[in-house]
């Protein structure tokens, strides 16, 4: 693990404590040696202001065979950048690495040092511009949570690091542990890679012509109501041509797409706090049958909705 001043903590707290219990899922021999390298060797501050402190300064891991090197992300990664020598250690290292990897904004680290040049990859969702502008040779993918290109593993921010780690401990160790691991978290196992790091919500744009506005408000309360483009245009006073040219300047996707994406949000809410049928979940949300449903939340999550809730669901304690 390498940090620097102004790291995010949960770059590096996540994956440390996937890795950590994985020594405890499997026991002996330990599963993995955790180290955590700074630029000189020194206690590091976190951003938050939680001082960590080292196991070795990051040029004495170029005189090691590392299973994983990972590359944390935070406010401080530009400053590192700059620090003497910093790039250089950091692609000697990923050159005794068997797998390179970042989490959040550690991309940009990756990036710098042309660890990802020809390689797809991925990073915070507000840093994804700046990777694509400032390394042309790197291809972004911005909306994932992470993404696997060879021996290059690259995460979105914060907490998309703990399933970047869940996927290299089931790469390493199969998927059975990184489930128990995942439980023993309390968390999804894993979020698959290609899911996408916004709810529908967040991911639509701010609206700013009024009936668009309260249309949008209208959908997210009535999912079960007729939602085609006809019935839409007619709720906000347009013809359909003007509705869907308006409706995806507006909002950034088609009115189809939209209502898709949020009725695939609410039957993973649904999915994870009652425990009606996938059928009766499909027909909540306003479509007709539960065979629908599963074709769209695979396409859109990458899993099924009964293992969605099976690793999901909020038990009772």
């Amino acid at each position: 693990m390498v940090a620097f001043d102004d790291f995010q903590l949960l770059d590096l707290a996540g994956p440390v404590e996937v890795f950590n219990t994985a020594n405890l899922v499997v026991g002996e021999p330990r599963a993995y040696d955790i180290t955590v390298a700074t630029p000189d060797g020194g206690s590091v501050r976190s951003a938050s202001g939680i001082e960590i402190g080292a196991d070795t300064a990051l040029s004495r891991l170029s005189r090691t065979d590392l299973d994983v090197l990972m590359v944390v992300g935070g406010l401080g990664v530009d400053r590192a950048l700059r620090l003497p020598r910093f790039v250089d250690r950091l692609r000697a290292a990923s050159r005794r690495a068997d797998l390179t990897t970042s989490v959040c904004t550690g991309a940009l680290a990756l990036a710098a040092a042309g660890l990802l040049d020809g390689h797809e990859a991925t990073t915070h969702w507000a840093s994804t511009d700046h990777l694509s502008a400032s390394h042309p040779d790197v291809t972004v993918l911005p909306d994932r949570i992470h993404v696997r290109d060879r021996d290059r593993w690259t995460s979105a921010g914060v907490t998309a690091g703990i399933d970047l780690a869940l996927a290299i401990v089931e790469e390493h160790h199969g998927r059975d542990v990184a489930h128990a691991i995942a439980g023993w978290l309390v968390v999804f196992a894993q979020r698959p890679g290609g899911q996408v790091q916004f709810s529908a919500q967040l991911r639509a744009q701010a609206a700013t012509t009024p009936s668009i506005v309260d249309l949008q408000h209208w959908i997210a309360d009535h999912l079960d109501a007729d939602l085609t483009v006809r019935a839409l245009a007619e709720r906000a006073h347009m013809s359909e041509r003007t509705f869907a040219r308006t409706f995806r300047a507006e909002i950034g996707t088609t009115p189809a797409a939209h209502v898709e994406a949020l009725r695939i949000d609410e039957s993973r809410r649904l999915l994870e706090t009652t425990d009606l049928t996938i059928d009766a979940i499909a027909r909540t949300v306003g479509i007709a049958h539960g065979e629908t449903l599963h074709r769209a939340f695979l396409k859109r999550v990458g899993t099924t909705p009964a293992r969605y809730r099976q690793h999901f669901a909020r038990r009772p304690a």
